[in-house]
């Protein structure tokens, strides 16, 4: 019933450029609202909708209302912006959408430059924040050769094709032609090229976030994110979501490894992604009636339970290994909507799961579990 309740504000003025927001659902003054924010080449719709509207997310919906929020110029039919803001505007754009809203706290989900943007907001704006789900988040400034290299690329390929490498990996733009299509058409029909290129300019332009692991006898004046992460890393861009996590607090920071995935886990594995948000809102305290796949349950709740108890000396790491491609979830989603039974979960509870927990301080030691 969330869902019929929906609020759509195309442009909503901030100091730095007008916003397009949709918000979902009822605010609540003893809950967070979900806050999404999309990659660069995206919107609301092409990022999330594949998230949000799988079954599985239902149950979150009810609970926790939704607001997304896309950037200057990123909406279909869009007109061309003239001057486009920098990610630190983008960022500070963002408390005159929760003041326009009435929203207190939020639970910051975003993917490659939103996850960027909401990290930002979040160091800022602590006292808005519950919590952050970053997806692909790349926490450092393009060096100078990843500057050449953005130029070159620039020069010599057109805007769908540098959209395209930005978000997914090689092996999968070889390989899932329908899938590559898809968004090649999803940007040249629907965006605005002229302000998809600023938006990227603007993401390629960003600095590096100011954030330090908190040590023990360490920098007292060192900036950190006071808040629960998880953040979720895709093959593609596995080392920068990596170098993202070492300078997190090891004891709120959670970072989950999809191994079997491409560049938009969200889009390829949303299940798995929705199995984590759930764990995560509840273990922040919220939510506590929400249901989870019996396959997972043992893994993330230990997960979970690590991520509120390690002291600084360690960090949390699972890693989810799936042999779906994007075409069998497919196949698998429109089958749920055909047959929601005893048939559903006793399929669900043969997913293959492996997690690796890793406790860093001099050294690193490894573990696995097969969970089946």
């Amino acid at each position: 019933k969330c869902q019929e309740i929906q609020l759509r504000i195309p442009q909503l003025f901030t100091h730095y450029g007008n916003v397009h927001c949709i918000m979902t659902g009822t605010p609540k003054a003893n809950l967070p609202v979900v806050l999404t924010f999309h990659d660069v080449g995206l919107n609301h719709k092409s990022c999330f909708d594949t998230l949000f509207n799988h079954e599985d997310m239902r149950e979150i919906i009810r609970h926790l209302p939704v607001c997304h929020v896309e950037a200057p110029g990123q909406h279909e039919g869009a007109k061309t912006l003239y001057s486009y803001p920098s990610m630190d505007q983008l960022s500070e754009a963002l408390p005159a959408v929760l003041k326009h809203f009435g929203l207190c706290r939020v639970i910051g989900l975003g993917v490659g430059a939103g996850a960027y943007i909401l990290a930002k907001f979040a160091l800022n704006h602590p006292d808005l924040v519950d919590g952050l789900v970053l997806i692909n988040i790349n926490p450092s400034a393009e060096g100078l050769m990843d500057s050449v290299a953005s130029k070159i690329t620039g020069w010599t390929h057109t805007l769908p094709d540098t959209v395209i490498t930005h978000l997914f990996g090689k092996d999968e733009i070889e390989t899932n032609h329908d899938l590559i299509a898809t968004y090649r058409h999803h940007v040249t029909a629907t965006m605005n090229e002229s302000n998809v290129t600023q938006f990227l300019r603007s993401y390629n332009n960003r600095t590096a976030l100011e954030v330090e692991r908190p040590v023990a006898g360490g920098n007292i004046n060192a900036r950190t994110l006071n808040h629960h992460h998880y953040i979720v890393a895709a093959n593609s861009v596995l080392s920068a979501v990596v170098d993202c996590n070492s300078k997190l607090d090891p004891t709120k920071t959670t970072l989950l490894k999809m191994a079997d995935c491409g560049g938009l886990p969200q889009v390829d594995q949303p299940a798995k992604v929705i199995e984590a948000l759930k764990y995560f809102i509840q273990g922040m305290g919220y939510c506590k009636s929400l249901k989870h796949l019996s396959s997972l349950s043992p893994v993330s709740s230990a997960s979970m339970t690590r991520l509120r108890s390690r002291t600084a000396s360690g960090s949390s790491v699972s890693s989810m290994d799936g042999s779906r491609s994007r075409a069998h979830t497919n196949e698998l989603q429109r089958a749920r909507t055909h047959s929601r039974g005893t048939e559903e979960k006793r399929g669900r509870s043969h997913t293959d799961v492996s997690m690796e927990c890793i406790s860093n301080s001099s050294q690193i030691t490894s573990k696995s579990t097969q969970v089946s």
